[in-house]
C-alpha cells in the first residue's frame, strides 16, 4: 500500500474518476489530441515547479527540463474539461451510457475472472465485490479504455494552461513525477485520461500514491496492468473514505406535496437524518435506521422525476467522483451485475 499523503479534496467534481467519465463521453467529438504548443520548461510556472522539485525532492534540473520541454499542450484537453458530463446531462441520459447490457455482461465476466481477488477484497475491506466491479466498469470498461493521453501532457496542460484549477493540477503534476520515480518509469511513457487519471481504477497521481494497494503481495503496486492490485486499490480507497460494511447505500423515496424543495440536492454530504427527512415528508420506500445520516435527491429519470434518499455509503461513492449521477450509476450498475451473476 502507498505510504504518503491523502489526495487533496480540492479535486471537486473532477476527482479520480471524472476524468475517465468525461473522456469517454467526449472522445467521439474530440478525436485525436490536438497539439497546439510544446514545452513548459521556460515558463514562469514551469521554472517554479523545477526549482521546487530540485530543492525539496532532489530531482536534477536537467531531467526536469528535459521532461517539461517535451510536454505538449493539448487543446482537446482544455475543451473536454470545460464541459463535464455530470454537469450537462440529465440522470436519464447519464444512466443510458453506463448501465447497459454490455457493461453488465462484461462486469460479470470480470467478476468471474477475478473471483478469488474480489472475495478477498470484500472480506478484508468490507466493500462489496459488485461495487468494486462497477467502479472499474464505469471508469474504464474493465480496462478497455484507460486513456490515450500522455499523463505528462495532460497534467502540464491543466497545470500551466488552465488557470481555474492550476493549483490542483500543479500539485498532481508534482505527485506524478514522484510516482514515476518511485515506480522507476519514464514519465513520458505513461498514459491516462485527459485529466491525468491512470489505470483500471483511474487514480490521480496523489490518489495512486496514497491509496493504491499491492494486493497480490509481489512487492510492486501496479494498477495499470495488475487487476488484483486494481481491485484492492479501489476497495482501500473506499474504506479510507469512510465506507461502512453492510450499511445501506441509497433508497427510492416519496416526497410529500409540501416537502421543502430547498432540501433537495442541497449537498453531496448527508446533512440530515432519515428521521428528520421523514418528519419533513420525505419517505424512503425501504426501511432505514432513523438516526442514519441522509440527504434528499431529485433526479430527472427516463420516466420523469425520481426521488432518492442517499446515505453515508452513497456519499463515499461520490468521493471517487464528486457527482450524484456518477454515484447512482455505479450503484445501479453494481446491482444489475450482482443480479446477473446470481442468475
Amino acid at each position: 500500500m502507498s505510504r504518503l499523503k491523502q489526495w487533496a479534496r480540492a479535486a471537486s467534481a473532477h476527482s479520480v474518476a471524472t476524468a475517465a467519465v468525461t473522456a469517454a463521453l467526449t472522445s467521439a467529438m474530440l478525436g485525436c489530441a490536438t497539439v497546439t504548443a510544446q514545452g513548459y520548461e521556460d515558463s514562469v510556472a514551469g521554472k517554479a515547479l523545477i526549482a521546487e522539485m530540485v530543492s525539496e525532492h532532489e530531482f536534477t534540473e536537467a531531467e526536469l527540463k528535459g521532461w517539461l520541454s517535451q510536454a505538449k499542450k493539448q487543446q482537446s484537453i482544455l475543451e473536454a474539461i470545460a464541459r463535464p458530463a455530470e454537469k450537462t446531462l440529465t440522470w436519464a441520459e447519464y444512466r443510458k451510457i453506463f448501465v447497459t447490457a454490455s457493461r453488465i455482461g462484461k462486469g460479470v465476466e470480470f467478476w468471474q475472472k477475478n473471483e478469488a481477488a474480489l472475495a478477498r477484497a470484500q472480506e478484508q475491506y468490507g466493500v462489496p465485490a459488485e461495487i468494486i466491479v462497477a467502479i472499474i466498469g464505469v471508469e474504464t470498461r474493465y480496462g478497455q479504455h484507460m486513456g490515450n493521453y500522455r499523463v505528462l501532457d495532460a497534467l502540464s496542460t491543466l497545470a500551466f494552461d488552465y488557470p481555474k484549477r492550476s493549483d490542483f493540477f500543479t500539485k498532481e503534476l508534482k505527485q506524478f513525477l514522484l510516482l514515476a520515480r518511485e515506480q522507476q518509469r519514464d514519465p513520458l511513457s505513461l498514459k491516462g485520461s485527459y485529466a491525468g487519471a491512470m489505470g483500471y481504477g483511474q487514480f490521480m497521481p496523489s490518489s495512486y500514491r496514497a491509496y493504491a494497494a499491492d494486493f497480490d503481495d509481489d512487492g510492486f503496486v501496479d494498477i495499470w496492468n495488475n487487476q488484483q492490485d486494481a481491485i484492492g486499490s479501489v476497495a482501500n480507497y473506499f474504506v479510507r473514505h469512510g465506507w461502512k460494511t453492510g450499511a445501506p447505500v441509497v433508497s427510492r423515496a416519496r416526497a410529500a406535496s409540501d416537502f421543502d424543495q430547498k432540501l433537495l440536492n442541497d449537498s453531496l454530504k448527508p446533512k440530515h437524518t432519515v428521521a428528520s427527512l421523514k418528519a419533513e415528508g420525505f419517505e424512503p420506500v425501504t426501511q432505514l435506521p432513523g438516526a442514519a445520516k441522509a440527504n434528499a435527491m431529485k433526479l430527472e429519470g427516463e420516466h420523469g422525476v425520481e426521488f432518492w434518499m442517499g446515505l453515508n455509503n452513497f456519499y463515499v461513492i461520490t468521493r471517487y467522483n464528486h457527482s450524484r449521477l456518477y454515484a447512482m450509476a455505479v450503484y445501479q450498475l453494481s446491482q444489475e451485475i450482482l443480479q446477473e451473476k446470481q442468475t
